[in-house]
């Protein structure tokens, strides 16, 4: 199944920007807000974010006028919804307008029509009831979508694989980056261990041990330079899982996947395999190879001031 029509509901912070990458892939688009002010920001800040891409050569200037010609928006749902590809739900995190939106979704769009929304932190599995369920998908999006390259991508129990397949394709075709989740759990890969950071934040915040602005200049100047280099799991390679196992056990706490790691000699970067299989380049390789992505990225933060407050 080709995708050459969608419609996007909700020209919010996510809806807008969404539509805008769908249009910059050549694809039409229809943008629903029940606010018809909502609609009118919503062309400026696509138009704004398209000059801002174009300073960067993301778009080319004369493909501009192109890309918002192939945006329609509108306050009718039901005319909208003909013909149709693809629906990305973008409104409010709110179960029942979740639930009244699909439902006229499904009554309006074909049947073969998939139907994916940008939940996080609702179980849109639960609260939807649709007609053939296989094609009900969650395609989740990281704000600003047409800078942020990742979508996860969640199914669910009567989700088809030919719809996760699809999803997949789809991202792919627009630029972006697609992670499959094996199964739905709360708040996906990224929201959840956001989640996680943020109640230690507030826990430092709330006792005073650290200011909002000390925080940032910690992480900015520690966790900003590797993560996008070794991101979390490949950090504890770094670390050394026999350190890591160590440090486990001094808390009364022991976990499989570290143990049985060690338990085989796999202690990470030092013995060339641990999570990561390094293919059994030395100790020496490795940290060198890591070393000059970090300098890469620290010359980079430096130059642009990365450091300081927006």
């Amino acid at each position: 199944m080709e995708i050459k029509k969608v419609l996007v509901v909700g020209a919010g912070t996510m809806g807008h920007s969404i539509a805008q990458v769908y249009a910059t892939a050549g694809i039409e688009v229809n943008l629903i807000d029940i606010n018809e002010d909502s609609l009118n920001r919503a062309m400026i800040l696509i138009k704004s974010n398209l000059n801002t891409l174009a300073e960067f050569e993301r778009v080319k200037k004369n493909e501009i006028s192109n890309i918002l010609n192939r945006i329609n928006p509108s306050t009718n749902l039901k005319d909208a919804a003909q013909g149709v590809d693809l629906v990305v739900e973008a409104v409010s995190e709110v179960p029942d307008l979740k639930e009244k939106v699909f439902s006229q979704l499904d009554e309006f769009c074909s049947e073969n029509t998939i139907l994916a929304s940008n939940t996080s932190s609702l179980d849109i599995f639960k609260i939807v009831k649709v007609k053939k369920p296989e094609r009900l998908v969650i395609q989740h999006w990281f704000a600003p979508p047409h800078i942020i390259p990742l979508v996860e991508i969640v199914a669910g129990r009567k989700t088809s694989k030919d719809t996760v397949e699809l999803s997949v394709k789809l991202i792919e075709r627009l630029g972006k980056k697609p992670v499959v989740l094996k199964k739905y759990i709360d708040s996906f890969i990224v929201n959840r261990i956001q989640n996680a950071i943020s109640g230690v934040v507030f826990e430092l915040l709330l006792r005073r041990i650290a200011t909002p602005e000390m925080i940032d200049v910690a992480i900015k100047h520690s966790l900003g330079i590797r993560l996008p280099i070794v991101g979390v799991v490949q950090t504890m390679d770094f670390t050394g899982l026999d350190l890591i196992s160590d440090i486990t056990k001094s808390k009364g706490i022991e976990i499989s996947l570290i143990k049985n790691r060690v338990d085989q000699g796999h202690l990470g970067a030092k013995t060339s395999k641990g999570f990561y299989d390094y293919g059994n380049m030395s100790e020496e390789e490795i940290l060198r190879k890591r070393d000059r992505q970090y300098l890469k990225i620290l010359s980079h933060l430096e130059k642009i001031d990365a450091f300081e407050p927006i």
